[in-house]
């Protein structure tokens, strides 16, 4: 009679061979994590293998920000619309300062304000809502790794896609002021890099402080509303006066000029582009290396 039980688990054999330790895989080196000291550089090649997260984030945030609404992206060309309306009102009749544009924009102090609310309006979201992002997305922060720069760098994309689509109607005005484009056109993509640029260093900034000091929560919509005023959002350059140098610290005000030359055909302020721009790389590069700097905190204080 088998004594063998059904369903029961062999006996192993004691005199079967068993691999060769010595043929086995020796460890003798330890690999130890610690938190790098100081400021840290930006690791680019891992940012590039992580691109395809930063396309997601970037398409989350456009669908979030108009799901459940009724006109849904149509609020990327309102918004500039609605204030290109009441600033040419309230600016341009009440206050003449339609009567300071150059000859060939005469009666269409219209479009030269919607250029600047163009320009401004994505500054404006990028600063804003990247500097909530961090604080936004702390389910994120805490859960799993990836490169933090990504979360607010994925507000801003999708504040890019608001700005091509407010630049449609922004050629449909080219058509009906018959403002026809010049070689200044060719800046464009210069101009649209320095903008991007400034907006990430100021949201970078932003975010980091809003994850340690939650009153920034309050303090950055205050700080944009005082900041549009000083941007030349609907006056020239030149109306400023001998304040032009000073005010070109603010990166926004050489750039919202270098927008109207380029697009609408006036006169170039090349001193204070020139500000503008190296204000943008200073502060472009600060925001990235402080951010890196204090982000080895933020799963702790998100």
């Amino acid at each position: 009679m088998s004594n063998t039980l059904t369903g029961a688990s062999p006996i192993p054999n004691r005199n079967a061979q068993t691999p060769d330790e010595s043929a086995l895989p020796v460890f003798d080196q330890e690999m130890v994590i610690q938190p790098q000291r100081g400021w840290i550089a930006v690791n680019v090649s891992e940012m590039w293998r992580y691109r395809e997260l930063l396309f997601f984030l970037i398409w989350r945030d456009v669908k979030v920000r108009y799901k459940q609404t009724v006109l849904g992206v149509a609020w990327a060309i309102l918004q500039p619309l609605f204030n290109m309306i009441v600033f040419t009102v309230i600016f341009g009749k009440v206050a003449g300062l339609e009567d300071h544009l150059p000859a060939h924009l005469k009666g269409k102090y219209p479009i030269f304000v919607y250029v600047g609310m163009l320009v401004w309006t994505f500054f404006s979201t990028g600063v804003t809502t990247g500097g909530q992002s961090l604080v936004n997305s702390q389910h994120l922060l805490t859960k799993i790794y990836f490169p933090r720069l990504f979360v607010p760098l994925a507000t801003i994309g999708g504040g890019m896609v608001d700005l091509a689509i407010s630049f449609g109607l922004f050629l449909v005005l080219m058509l009906i002021y018959q403002v026809p484009p010049g070689w200044g056109l060719l800046a464009l993509p210069v101009l649209l890099l320095l903008t991007l640029m400034a907006t990430a260093g100021v949201a970078f900034v932003m975010s980091a402080l809003t994850v340690s000091y939650r009153d920034f929560r309050f303090i950055v919509p205050f700080m944009v509303q005082a900041w549009m005023y000083l941007s030349a959002t609907f006056y020239d350059v030149a109306d400023v006066g001998r304040w032009q140098l000073p005010a070109s610290i603010n990166p926004m005000f050489g750039l919202i000029g270098a927008y109207r030359s380029c697009l609408l055909g006036m006169e170039w302020h090349w001193l204070q582009l020139g500000i503008s721009t190296t204000v943008t790389l200073v502060m472009f590069f600060f925001g990235v290396f402080y951010f890196r700097k204090v982000e080895r905190k933020f799963a702790d204080i998100a």
